[in-house]
């Protein structure tokens, strides 16, 4: 007869809970630099004119200096039209642009202003509606180099069968002074490369039929889409 404290049953090592923790939590740590250093690896660090044009220009507003780059490329004649996505509700095409006096000739002609998207999700939607109305198989994507990854997951997946060509624009404090030697560069990169993920991850879900987060701005099922607000009617 066994008595109570002959306990024969095999017992793990004392701290094998504790290593395998310490080794996951490193594990992912070491995974999470790994993709870190291959996010930064896609950011450009000097602006490239496109090596092609394009039907068309989308300009993803919230940096400096993205909207009068986006509007050089269309003075060049890189696009026949351009698109503002992520217009602020109150603005109007007069106030756009008295910051671009050189290029108000376009202004009138041929920009288009889309006040509907609040997301880099939302963006890629409303190109894709403004791109399908005017029958544009190829877009320029223009936004700042921290942010192009992840506009080009959400484009890619809004237009699988468009052709997106990124201009990615370089801030001064880039230029200035290296990321690693500010702290608020360090926290925006940080922060984009969550949100980068975070779009991979969803989008491939999505692939599988599964929707986390339904995007606000695309419309019910059967109701017409919204045309964007234009600097001039077509």
């Amino acid at each position: 007869m066994t008595s109570p404290t002959d306990d024969r049953s095999p017992k793990l090592p004392r701290g094998w809970l504790r290593a395998t923790i310490v080794s996951t939590i490193a594990l992912a740590f070491v995974g999470a630099a790994a993709g870190f250093i291959a996010f930064l690896s896609q950011l450009r660090g000097a602006e490239m004119v496109p090596d092609r044009k394009a039907d068309g220009i989308v300009v993803l507003t919230g940096g400096s200096s993205r909207v009068s780059d986006a509007m050089e490329l269309l003075a060049a004649g890189y696009g026949r039209r351009l698109l503002i996505s992520g217009v602020h509700p109150t603005s109007t095409a007069s106030d756009i642009s008295r910051t671009l006096p050189e290029n108000q000739s376009f202004m009138t002609c041929c920009v288009d202003l889309d006040r509907t998207a609040l997301s880099t999700r939302g963006n890629a939607a409303e190109a894709r509606r403004w791109s399908h109305e005017r029958r544009f198989t190829s877009l320029i994507v223009v936004t700042s180099n921290y942010h192009m990854p992840r506009a080009l997951v959400e484009f890619s997946h809004a237009m699988p069968q468009t052709t997106l060509i990124p201009f990615a624009v370089v801030g001064d404090k880039w230029r200035e002074e290296p990321w690693w030697t500010s702290g608020s560069t360090l926290r925006l990169l940080l922060s984009e490369y969550v949100k980068y993920i975070a779009a991979e991850l969803r989008v491939r879900l999505e692939d599988f039929g599964i929707d986390l987060s339904p995007e606000m701005s695309e419309q019910p099922a059967g109701q017409q889409p919204r045309r964007p607000a234009t600097a001039q009617a077509n």
